[in-house]
């Protein structure tokens, strides 16, 4: 069983950058491929940013490339997602997944989930 809790999340204006942060307890959480999704009202939860479980992968979606990076710091059981230049279509909930030895990319393939946080971008 793996425990995940996001934070960080909050209300910003365009352009402005956030981190988000999701600590992971449980079992070993450098056996699992972390994700970031994010659902915002009305719409399909949708993948954002993957960070393997071993050698650093990472994948991003279309929308957030270049704005957006994943990291992870094993040592301290916490995934991180680095937002800048944000625009008001990023406003969400943004959830934290863990894929056990997986890229953590695909939400089927996602074996736990956190509560998220939300985040809102005002124009």
């Amino acid at each position: 069983q793996v425990q995940l809790v996001e934070s960080g999340g909050g209300l910003v204006q365009a352009g402005d950058s956030l981190r988000l942060s999701c600590v992971a307890s449980g079992r070993s959480f450098s056996d699992y491929g972390m994700g970031w999704f994010r659902q915002a009202p009305g719409k399909d939860r949708e993948f954002v940013a993957a960070i393997g479980w071993f050698g650093g992968r990472t994948a991003y979606a279309d929308s957030v490339r270049g704005r957006f990076t994943i990291s992870r710091d094993n040592a301290k059981n916490t995934v991180y997602l680095k937002m800048n230049s944000l625009k008001p279509e990023d406003t969400a909930v943004y959830l934290c997944a863990a894929d056990f030895r997986g890229l953590g990319s695909s939400q089927a393939g996602c074996d736990y989930w956190g509560q998220g946080t939300q985040v809102t971008v005002s124009s």
